[in-house]
């Protein structure tokens, strides 16, 4: 048997075990089967009451990954200020058209339009009552003061500032290696992830770009802009007591399960893990 086989077959077993460890689980908990889908309500709902954090990174260390997840598991908001930014444009609301015009005179929004927005998701997006992801913000520490002193008057104070650690050489070979799917966002990595034909997207068949910034010279620059900027955020949060990293090197399931532990830091993990059987 070769040592591929056998670690298949271990890997196999493995799950099996933690299946059967997961029933005993629940069984011992009093979640049945048959109530399975409302304690999942009930777990969602616990978790999101309490969802209020921020997650730092640089480009490309899987915040777009990340925060969809945690977003369906506790049904709480992500609020992308870049993508919240153009929406709010694109619908003409007074903050949007107060951004606009300042973007028209190529200028940079002001913090204080920014965190009005943010207060404005807050207060009128349904998805915010379970809570809020924040990924592009605060980016300064001025930013981080504004956003506390709002977030604080809202009685809604951060609970986590988790930093995605990536080591730049790593991101650029990962981002200098992405393809992407214009119509629908799908994307791939010319070495990690590459489509069954090249250059061609798997679903339509239609061709695939690689980004006009998804370059190294362009990237080193916006990681220098990163570093300088953010490294005095993330010392900001330490000194509140809520920063904590997470290694975003490690495959995306690992750094799901660091999220969880962070989030969750009473779950404690699986059965084989207490005991040492499984990572």
């Amino acid at each position: 048997m070769s040592s591929e086989t056998l670690v298949q077959e271990l890997r196999a077993t493995i799950d099996k075990l933690e299946n059967r460890v997961k029933d005993v689980e629940e069984r011992l908990m009093g979640h049945g089967k048959d109530n399975s889908s409302s304690s999942a309500t009930a777990t969602a709902a616990s978790g999101a009451q309490g969802m209020r954090m921020i997650l730092i990174g640089p480009p490309g260390a899987g915040k777009g990954t990340q925060a969809p997840k945690i977003k369906e598991k506790y049904r709480c908001c992500h609020l992308a200020t870049g993508d919240m930014l153009r929406a709010q444009v694109a619908a003409k609301t007074e903050l949007g058209r107060q951004a606009k015009k300042i973007m028209d005179e190529g200028k940079l929004v002001s913090d204080e339009i920014m965190v009005n927005m943010i207060q404005n998701e807050l207060n009128n997006n349904q998805e915010c009552k379970g809570g809020f992801i924040l990924d592009g913000f605060p980016r300064t520490v001025p930013q981080a003061e504004k956003l506390d002193q709002m977030l604080t008057a809202q009685q809604k104070p951060l609970k986590h500032a988790i930093e995605l650690q990536i080591p730049d050489e790593l991101l650029v070979a990962r981002i200098t290696g992405r393809l992407v799917h214009p119509a629908s966002g799908r994307s791939y990595h010319k070495i990690f992830n590459p489509p069954k034909q090249s250059m061609t997207d798997d679903l339509t068949g239609e061709p695939l770009i690689q980004r006009s910034d998804d370059n190294e010279v362009t990237l080193k620059k916006r990681l220098g802009t990163y570093h300088e900027q953010t490294g005095p955020v993330t010392e900001y949060y330490r000194k509140t007591g809520i920063w904590t990293k997470v290694d975003a090197a490690k495959e995306p399931g690992q750094v799901w399960k660091s999220l969880l532990g962070i989030i969750e830091p009473s779950a404690g993990g699986s059965l084989l893990a207490k005991i040492g059987l499984k990572n």
